[in-house]
């Protein structure tokens, strides 16, 4: 292959030698190759057709060169259109005559269209071949060509960034030219050569006849029978010929060549102009087939995944969907990455798409993932079934990240009602399940479905926090409407002599009395001071049942450092809300309505209320997620599960009145563990990893008991750094353990 530049500049000074003759001859080489052959065995790269058709590319490329000044296309570009040399091209690359000719058709469309400037997409003879090329590309799974086609794709995705409106000539083909000419519209260039479709192609010597619509001209001289008949695949019939080959391309068994179509499918939808992303949403395959091949991932997994495997999966991304090798391989470990991976990629896909598309994607994630897929399996009797759906489930909520389909989550999730809850009311299907799952049979469902719930409450939802809790603390029916609010603090209160304790409250079922005496008060805000709320969390565990101040780093301060990042961030992503900061003035002349925490409490607090008797893990899932509310700085949700002084409605219960319950009840039951403090102790070493894991009696309510002490620690660390109400403490130094 000789080098093109001393012989094109030879040509230029050379007035004999055109051009437009070199270009002609170098044509009809390839097409005499195909009247003169014998040996069909040949592979095309060992013809003299790859050879012209780069000759033919660098005519092209130096005559526009030449054209710069003038603006038009050259004789060699007009020729290359008005004899729709790329539609026989692409006629012959169907053929695969000679063998590996497709591969090199892919490449000259991809380089024509790279390296000519001239825009060219808009021609209906360089469109039309384009949309068919891609089409025999994409009907060929794993074919050999895939890197080719990638190749291709990359220069349109690249071509329709420059130029948006190009998209729609890419899309609809010929219905776009048709409705532009019925229309009365001009052509979209000068040049279009659907002017010339009714011309003959005497010019290079084939005798003149009437051309069928969409027919090669080029083909008339080719007597080749493998190439009378070709098959007319227009482009603007049923399916985007760009999108469908791209998604065939994502699911390449090559990394590369899918990750690089995944990129250009992501480009594609990002620069989509209004009309061509209405056109996407609502007339090409586009997101029918990428939620399709999304719930086919899904149903490709195992029925029953652990969901310890799952979290080891966590964080999987587009870019990289195969696990770390590492790692501890477990059946349907790369059926799991598969599905996650291509699951944050449709997340990222309605991130970056054009509003259209991108509600238009997350509707149908939604529809087809969650109502038809998941939802029979969260709602179904088997226990198998619901934990790995379950376990699903979050992690998907952890990878997710786009609004739209965020939105879309939590109405699946959560239902659409955002009135205050009453007690007898059913929820949403799904939702009351849910929340029945938190109080399930199996310890292992109620844990899976508190973590799902977790991840809900740190996703950047308003109306997430306001359909769990909120729409029920409105107008704050919680607080007693009786008595006001007292204006002046109580200083050195002495919790062992707070009627909280007192063996008549422990009897009476909840049911609030006048106060016996005053209790710290609020200031203006509602919010009761700092002091008596921590100091309140840090002695509410009696002295006999503490045991982590005869262990290291167990104390006060770790949890309010702790707290402190968890609040910032919390704080960070709330901020958009507009929440108030200070409680609403109670209106004491408002009939006192009754009050219901709602469902999710509800279960909540039940769970919290047997804590003695449930599991250590259950136990940590319980308080983890009281302690994600608890950090809301939202005032109301402040001051009912942070502020132990307020006055509760008649059959209100709070967070701390379930734990003052627990505490009674473990006061009796201490009397009957014969060497309590010495087995607790010991407990609390097991669970460091610092003592033998022997069995001992009474295993589930000592392990109960090192997690009660923890969580109030943590309740009086997160009320620490939430005061004052517009953020955490500033330079204030945590009190020793059991005091502030």
């Amino acid at each position: 292959d000789s080098s093109r530049l001393p012989t094109l500049a030879s040509q230029s000074r050379e007035p004999s030698i055109d051009l437009l003759q070199a270009f002609v001859e170098h044509w009809k080489g390839i097409t005499h190759y195909y009247i003169e052959t014998t040996d069909e065995n040949t592979p095309a790269k060992k013809t003299d057709i790859p050879w012209r058709l780069k000759q033919m590319l660098d005519i092209l490329v130096y005559e526009e060169q030449q054209q710069a000044a003038m603006g038009e296309a050259g004789p060699c570009l007009e020729y290359l259109l008005q004899h729709k040399i790329l539609e026989t091209l692409c006629t012959l690359g169907k053929a695969e005559y000679p063998p590996g000719m497709r591969q090199q058709v892919f490449q000259f469309f991809s380089r024509v269209l790279a390296q000519v400037q001239h825009p060219l997409l808009h021609y209906l003879s360089v469109h039309r071949p384009v949309q068919k090329l891609l089409r025999l590309g994409g009907t060929v799974p794993g074919s050999v060509t895939e890197k080719e086609e990638v190749q291709l794709t990359t220069v349109l995705c690249s071509k329709i960034q420059q130029d948006p409106e190009l998209l729609a000539y890419i899309l609809e083909g010929k219905k776009t030219v048709a409705r532009k000419k019925a229309c009365g519209e001009p052509d979209a260039l000068p040049k279009d050569t659907a002017s010339h479709r009714d011309k003959d192609c005497s010019q290079d010597g084939a005798p003149a006849r009437p051309q069928r619509d969409g027919e090669p001209c080029g083909a008339q001289t080719l007597n080749n029978p493998l190439l009378t008949e070709t098959e007319e695949l227009d482009g603007g019939t049923a399916e985007s010929n760009l999108i469908t080959s791209l998604l065939g391309l994502c699911r390449s068994k090559k990394s590369r060549v899918a990750l690089k179509a995944q990129e250009n499918l992501l480009l594609l939808v990002s620069t989509a102009s209004p009309a061509a992303a209405t056109y996407l949403a609502q007339s090409s395959p586009c997101c029918r087939a990428i939620v399709w091949h999304l719930c086919q991932l899904y149903r490709s997994m195992p029925a029953f995944l652990d969901p310890a495997d799952i979290a080891t999966l966590e964080g999987i991304s587009w870019r990289l969907p195969s696990a770390p090798s590492d790692e501890a391989s477990f059946p349907g470990k790369e059926a799991l990455a598969a599905f996650l991976g291509w699951f944050d990629y449709c997340d990222h896909l309605i991130t970056e798409a054009h509003m259209v598309v991108a509600d238009a994607l997350a509707k149908a994630v939604a529809e087809k993932l969650f109502v038809e897929t998941l939802q029979p399996q969260l709602l179904h009797v088997s226990e198998p079934s619901i934990l790995t759906s379950t376990a699903l489930l979050t992690a998907m909520l952890r990878q997710l990240r786009s609004p739209a389909l965020l939105r879309e989550a939590v109405t699946f999730l959560l239902g659409t009602d955002r009135q205050p809850e009453a007690p007898g009311d059913k929820p949403c299907a799904l939702y009351a399940h849910l929340i029945g799952h938190c109080d399930h049979l199996s310890d292992e469902i109620s844990i899976a479905t508190l973590r799902l719930f977790e991840e809900l409450l740190q996703k950047p939802d308003e109306g997430i926090i306001r359909s769990l809790v909120l729409r029920n603390l409105e107008g704050r029916p919680y607080v007693a409407r009786g008595s006001p609010e007292p204006e002046s603090y109580e200083d050195n209160l002495d919790l062992e002599e707070d009627p909280y304790f007192t063996d008549s409250f422990l009897d009476s079922g909840f049911q609030p009395r006048a106060k016996p005496h005053p209790v710290p008060a609020t200031s203006y805000d509602g919010k009761t001071a700092v002091t008596e709320i921590v100091n309140s969390f840090l002695c509410l565990v009696p002295e006999e049942a503490k045991t982590s101040a005869f262990l290291e780093e167990t104390g006060y301060d770790t949890y309010v450092h702790d707290a402190y990042g968890l609040f910032q961030e919390c704080s960070s992503r709330v901020a958009p809300w507009g929440w108030p900061r200070t409680p609403i003035p109670l209106d004491l002349h408002e009939p006192e309505r009754p009050f219901f925490e709602g469902h999710f409490l509800q279960v909540l607090f039940d769970r919290m209320s047997r804590i003695l008797d449930q599991p250590y893990s259950l136990n940590l899932q319980v308080t983890s997620v009281l302690s994600r509310l608890a950090l809301f700085p939202h005032p109301h949700i402040h001051e009912y599960l942070l502020d132990p002084y307020i006055s509760l409605a008649p059959g209100c219960r709070s967070l701390f009145s379930v734990l003052v319950r627990v505490i009674g009840d473990l006061m009796q039951r201490i009397q009957r563990v014969p060497q309590f403090p010495g087995k607790l102790l010991l407990v609390r070493k097991q669970l460091m990893g610092q003592a033998p894991g022997e069995q001992l009696d009474h295993q589930t309510l000592l392990q109960g008991v090192v997690v009660l002490e923890e969580f109030c620690k943590e309740l009086a660390a997160i009320a620490f750094v939430k005061f004052p109400p517009n953020g955490p403490l500033q330079n204030v130094s945590p009190a020793p353990d059991g005091q502030i």
